[in-house]
């Protein structure tokens, strides 16, 4: 089965010249510190590439040189209520910039594993969160599989569970590949986007406390502040999976690469969107070397 993009020609361009160049032109204006590590969470936003874009280019621009044998997304359902997690299982989403196959296999040992995830293509129609993700890692990674996950609830304990179960995945699936010339490699993209139209300061003010969590690598209290509303994530369930994934994959520092807000695209500062992007990597190591 291969998932119809649903969104092209509206979130981003529906040409593939042009949207090679609209990425390729929000990645060379991107302006990133290199990443002295193995990255291997990454959060990003997920609107239309003309606000999110210049943020989410930030956090794919440090993946530039790197290869990864398999791509986790996670991402929020706008569309649908399910409880868990939704798996498209086989086949491959598509792009202008063409197919990228799922990982048919990792999917299957995650369904065995944990009851939580389903089999459910349909939780992936018409969303966008997790589709405005991959021309971004067609561009940079060129070749990847993909595990493409909608989550419909986010408490705490959902998030855990499907961390600590894509963890045990990755393990099984290492131990049951030949790894003895290349390491099995794998990314987990967190999609969302921050607070929703406030004013200018007051969505700085709120998703400042995002920020300084995600800086500083603080899944308990990103958690807290969550909670009691001092802050707010259309993907909460995915930016918390994707920290605690990370952590189990050895990720000890993170850094936060750009925050913006639609203000600061459109001018129109009355009733702002925030976006983030944040990496999350192991310092001092990367593979390969």
């Amino acid at each position: 089965m291969i998932r119809e993009p649903a969104v092209s020609g509206t979130f981003y361009p529906g040409n593939p010249r042009a949207l090679a160049s609209e990425i390729e032109e929000h990645i060379g204006r991107a302006s990133v510190e290199p990443i002295e590590g193995d990255i291997l969470g990454l959060i990003s936003p997920h609107a239309g590439y003309i606000y999110s874009g210049p943020v989410a280019a930030h956090g794919y621009k440090t993946l530039l040189g790197r290869t990864y044998d398999t791509v986790i997304i996670l991402a929020p359902s706008h569309r649908q209520y399910f409880e868990g997690a939704a798996v498209q299982k086989h086949g491959g989403y598509k792009t202008p910039l063409g197919v990228v196959p799922v990982d048919e296999a990792f999917a299957s040992k995650l369904l065995a594993r944990l009851p939580e995830v389903q089999d459910n293509a349909r939780a992936h129609e018409g969303e966008h969160s997790l589709e405005v993700q991959i021309p971004f890692l067609q561009f940079v990674l060129k070749e990847f599989r993909l595990l493409p996950l909608i989550m419909g609830t986010y408490d705490t304990d959902t998030c855990e569970e499907l961390a600590s179960a894509l963890f045990d995945v990755m393990e099984d699936m290492k131990r049951t590949k030949d790894t003895k010339d290349k390491r099995q490699q794998y990314l987990v993209v967190g999609s969302t986007d921050l607070s929703h139209y406030y004013p200018y300061r007051h969505a700085l003010e709120l998703d400042g406390k995002i920020v300084e969590r995600l800086n500083a690598f603080d899944v308990k209290g990103l958690i807290d502040d969550l909670d009691k509303d001092r802050c707010e994530a259309c993907g909460s369930g995915p930016v918390i999976t994707t920290m605690l994934l990370s952590r189990e994959m050895g990720a000890n520092a993170s850094r936060v690469v750009k925050y913006a807000n639609s203000g600061d695209t459109s001018g129109d500062k009355g009733a702002v969107v925030g976006y983030v992007s944040c990496v999350f990597y192991r310092a001092g190591e990367r593979c390969g070397d």
